[in-house]
């Protein structure tokens, strides 16, 4: 007789042993020093940074998104500048000490963090989230994308045995890879687990926030991006170009819809076209809307992390060779105008627009469609209007006159360097950081008194007896002068009145 496997069964316990194996290594890991920490750190990053190509590969053959060597480039953003920037942060003991103030600051980790990986990033954001968790002597448990198990398990050896090798005791790392949501939900609201930075599709972050655990997740980005008649058109162009044909836009800050100043719009589709667009014609729009988004407001899986080419024979469109991004020509802005959505492809919506108030106008729609509190991209020679966008658009970062996909992550801006971006409370999140080692930590304060304060006096008030009640106020009816009061029915009516109040 052949017994069945229930794998919902195997991955919940699979999960629980990984959680109190991380468990008890972290408790170990605690007690080490900051040199031994960065020691850690160090090895991983340089293992990470090491296979990064051969990572990237692998992403690209089990996903079957992006471009392998955009997904190399972004598992060294994930690794090598991610530890350039975390580096010198101290983590352990006291890390700021306030003579003047008396406050002494000191680092405690948060213990085991559940880590959500996405299948657009399977690998670079595993590295990410595994080199700020150790830089602030916490545990992980990552639970990746079921499309993504492989990638992302192979990258999460890679640095396990470069720390464990640097002296981290085992256990510390952990991935599930039995794939089921059900063992996901359950790890959220693990007993055990500290916190939660998921990084993933809008329904695993609500469940993340529903977890009952304090978490870190982020929205989606449906980041525009204008082109303000000041710009310098050329480099504007191949920058939006550059960053929309990265990994085939699986980043989600990569620019979604191209807004342009109507003085401009020809020099941008001239250049446009020289940098590999085919914008599609009217009857080509209308059936590339159909694969886009086949049900109002969802966008098609398949298109995900796609080439131009594999999209275009979706819909039964010839590309010219060398095509690198697909641009339909737009006016309006909703969930049933599948070109104003989040693509995370190379297809591109072009609007005209009149002005920077008519862009702003765009921008916002675009924004409230579904990437408030994300990103904004931005192209302009005049730092007047760069600063009135980014007082007025409800973004938590402005990405100017770069590539917003890699500037956003911190790769060709002063950003930190993050694989996961919060979007405030514009968009129903806890941070509008880049997130980094430092939202990783407790920081326990220690304060010494530094003032004296001098407390007012205070005595209970004395109270009286009934007696002393009826007395008082036989006293006020005798120094009365109106003769017509009678003393003795007063005083029946007081000690009536005073025996009702204090019963």
């Amino acid at each position: 007789m052949v017994q069945l496997v229930d794998n919902d069964l195997l991955a919940l316990q699979q999960m629980r042993t990984a959680v109190q194996t991380a468990k008890e290594a972290q408790e170990i890991f605690m007690g080490y020093t900051q040199q031994q920490v960065d020691k850690i750190v160090k090895a991983v990053a340089d293992a990470a940074f090491e296979q990064s190509g051969r990572l990237a590969q692998l992403a690209v053959e089990e996903t079957g998104m992006g471009v392998a060597a955009h997904k190399k480039i972004k598992n060294e953003v994930g690794s090598r500048d991610v530890y350039e920037s975390i580096k010198d942060v101290k983590t352990v003991g006291i890390i700021k000490e306030d003579h003047l103030n008396k406050v002494v600051e000191i680092a405690a980790p948060f213990g085991v963090v559940a880590a959500i990986i996405p299948t657009t990033n399977p690998t670079s954001t595993a590295f990410f989230k595994t080199l700020i968790s150790l830089k602030t002597r916490n545990a992980i448990v990552v639970s990746p994308h079921p499309y993504a198990v492989k990638c992302t398990n192979e990258a999460l050896k890679v640095c396990d045995a470069a720390a464990v090798a640097a002296g981290a005791p085992e256990g510390l790392i952990q991935c599930l890879t039995l794939a089921s949501m059900e063992a996901t939900q359950q790890l959220m609201s693990h007993k055990d687990i500290n916190l939660i930075v998921a990084t993933g599709g809008g329904a695993l972050v609500k469940a993340a926030y529903s977890s009952g655990k304090p978490a870190y997740g982020v929205g989606p980005g449906n980041v525009p991006v204008y082109i303000e008649r000041s710009a310098k058109i050329e480099k504007a162009v191949k920058d939006i170009v550059d960053s929309k044909s990265f990994d085939y836009g699986t980043i989600c800050a990569t620019e979604q819809a191209i807004v342009v100043d109507k003085h401009v719009v020809d020099l941008v589709t001239r250049e446009l076209k020289k940098n590999g667009a085919y914008i599609l014609s009217d009857e080509e729009k209308k059936v590339m809307e159909g694969v886009i988004s086949p049900v109002p407001g969802k966008v098609n899986p398949k298109v995900v992390g796609k080439s131009p080419q594999f999209i275009a024979k979706l819909a039964g469109i010839s590309l010219p060779e060398g095509t690198r991004v697909i641009i339909g020509l737009e006016t309006e802005v909703g969930k049933n105008v599948p070109f104003s959505l989040e693509k995370l492809s190379p297809i591109f919506a072009m609007y005209t627009v009149d002005g920077v108030k008519h862009a702003k106008k765009v921008c916002l729609d675009l924004l409230n469609l579904g990437g408030r509190g994300h990103s904004l991209s931005l192209h302009t020679e005049i730092d007047a209007v760069a600063r009135e966008f980014v007082m007025e658009m409800p973004v938590s970062r402005i990405l100017v006159n770069t590539m917003s996909s890699v500037g956003a992550v911190g790769g060709t801006t002063g950003l930190m360097p993050s694989f996961t971006l919060g979007c405030g409370t514009f968009g129903g999140n806890i941070t509008s950081d880049n997130v980094t080692a430092k939202h990783l930590l407790n920081i326990k304060r220690m304060a010494y008194g530094t003032k004296e304060v001098q407390l007012p006096k205070h005595s209970e008030p004395v109270s009286q007896s009934n007696e002393q009640l009826v007395s008082s106020v036989m006293d006020n009816v005798s120094s009365a002068t109106n003769s017509n009061i009678d003393p003795a029915l007063v005083q029946n009516l007081v000690s009536e009145i005073v025996k009702q109040l204090t019963k």
